[in-house]
């Protein structure tokens, strides 16, 4: 349907994606994750408009970006350069809204304030830090330590020293670096894209003006979009002459969260595809590894212990597969009354981290001739198998794979994926009870609604237009078959009619 809604050319598409986001923006005023002095009752009609309107908002997004994916497949596709003028477009009413579908930034800059405090986040969560920034952070993180490297945290730490704490510049200096990170990604696809073979456009379009990148990298300021734009820069350094340089990037990129820490595996096989012996292309990739590692450690100060703090993200409540199988077969030996019920979720967890170990290690020994494209499916695995998951960690896989996948269906499949999971989180980034999740479902259906609404305008106006045109043909027909008339000529002036000769 939208296919034929309506006449795609790159001038709609933007204006239907900026009304999605302009309005999705605008009901997160009321339904986002707001500072906690000004959030309303899920049940209050603001905040019942509010949540409406994003779902509505999401929907216009996600069909702007289908039918921007139709004219990037089509006869003459959109440059680079004018797909990334849309993702400024797309991406402008969110610069300035709240955060949404997730808190994690509030943890962010209350874990640089510890770090500007010289507290161990590695020990303690911001609770230990108390005021303002610690009553922001969702409740089921005030307690943990946080799971980042120290690249970030020092980033973290100097924005709270410019920010002196205030909470909403932190919030604009934490969506700024968000968006550093996603101009990094864009930056890199279109380069990893051509040395893959791919189309750049199709692989900007993916990897970087994907919903999920718009609601959760830069309206939900996830620290992910640095990982991601560090680990393609790295990659863009490591397939041309730089390998040292793509070696301390993608080190860098990991010492933001530690998924990135594969890229180096790609790294190796890059050097290696360049020539470089095996043996000497994994020494040199570590001591280059190892020497990032000891001096951001040391310029930031937080020490090592992000390394035990890793399964920080493991809650409760966390919708992974192995969680949720671990949760199921908990229940059922408690049902049972085995005392081996509390081990249930950490023995799948257990077997989830198996799993990809081994998934890994197929997909490498598969396809090492294309080291890009291995580690995209290889953070897909980490993120799908692994013991959390979020709706943006399968852009860690989903970024790579759009700039190196060898065939369109793969980029199809991951595309219903990212298209259905921009559905999957409340702007609140808190759970969801009936009463939201009917709303949700109405501001969606309601943006379906005017969608079909504008196909069938545009279908009548199609209607009348091909009608108009059958009445003209019929008329030149018309004046076509018509017969000819004899016309007589008046008699010339000065002459009369000879005598007999009478009309």
């Amino acid at each position: 349907m939208l296919a034929k809604a309506f006449p795609v050319d790159l001038r709609r598409c933007q204006v239907l994606g900026l009304a999605g986001t302009a309005v999705l923006a605008l009901g997160g005023e009321t339904a986002g994750a707001l500072p906690v002095r000004h959030l309303l009752a899920p049940a209050s009609a603001r905040a019942a408009v509010g949540l409406v309107g994003v779902y509505f908002g999401v929907v216009l997004l996600i069909a702007a970006w289908v039918l921007l994916g139709r004219l990037v497949r089509g006869p003459e596709p959109p440059t680079p350069r004018a797909l990334l003028l849309v993702l400024a477009v797309w991406a402008a009413p969110l610069l300035l809204a709240p955060p949404l579908f997730s808190r994690d930034v509030y943890s962010y800059l209350a874990q640089g304030a510890m770090v500007d405090a010289h507290m161990d986040v590695y020990t303690h969560g911001p609770d230990r830090l108390g005021g303002p920034l610690a009553d922001e952070v969702a409740p089921m993180w005030r307690h943990t330590g946080a799971p980042y490297g120290p690249a970030f945290l020092a980033l973290a730490s100097a924005l709270s020293g410019l920010t002196r704490g205030e909470v909403p510049a932190g919030l604009l200096g934490m969506r700024l670096v968000a968006l550093l990170g996603v101009a990094l990604m864009a930056v890199a696809l279109p380069r990893l894209a051509r040395h893959s073979g791919a189309d750049p456009a199709a692989a900007l379009w993916l990897g970087a003006l994907n919903p999920l990148v718009l609601l959760h990298l830069v309206a939900g300021a996830h620290n992910d979009a640095l990982m991601l734009g560090l680990l393609g820069l790295g990659l863009v350094a490591a397939r041309g002459r730089r390998p040292a340089v793509g070696a301390v990037l993608v080190t860098l990129a990991a010492l933001v969260k530690a998924p990135a820490a594969l890229g180096l595996l790609a790294v190796v096989a890059l050097r290696v595809r360049a020539g470089r012996r095996p043996l000497p292309a994994v020494l040199s990739t570590a001591g280059a590894s190892a020497a990032t590692t000891v001096a951001a450690t040391a310029l930031a100060g937080t020490g090592y212990g992000w390394i035990g703090a890793l399964d920080t993200p493991v809650s409760p409540h966390n919708w992974a597969l192995t969680s949720l199988l671990g949760r199921a077969t908990g229940a059922l030996l408690d049902r049972l009354g085995s005392g081996l019920a509390p081990l249930a979720v950490p023995a799948w967890h257990l077997l989830g981290l198996a799993a990809t170990a081994v998934t890994v290690l197929l997909i490498w020994l598969r396809l090492r001739p294309r080291p890009v494209y291995a580690l995209g499916l290889s953070l897909l695995a980490v993120a799908v198998l692994g013991p959390a998951i979020r709706p943006w960690y399968v852009l860690w896989g989903l970024f790579l794979i759009a700039a190196a996948a060898p065939s369109t269906s793969v980029r199809h499949r991951v595309a219903a994926l990212a298209g259905v999971l921009a559905l999957a989180v409340l702007p609140s980034g808190g759970p969801a009870d009936l009463g939201q999740l009917l709303l949700a479902v109405s501001g969606g259906a309601l943006g379906a609604v005017v969608l079909w609404q504008a196909h069938q305008a545009h279908q009548a106006r199609q209607a009348q237009a091909r009608q108009a045109q059958a009445r003209e043909a019929q008329a030149r027909q018309a004046d076509r078959s018509a017969p000819a008339h004899r016309i007589r000529r008046p008699p010339r002036a000065g002459r009369t009619p000879a005598p007999g000769r009478l009309a």
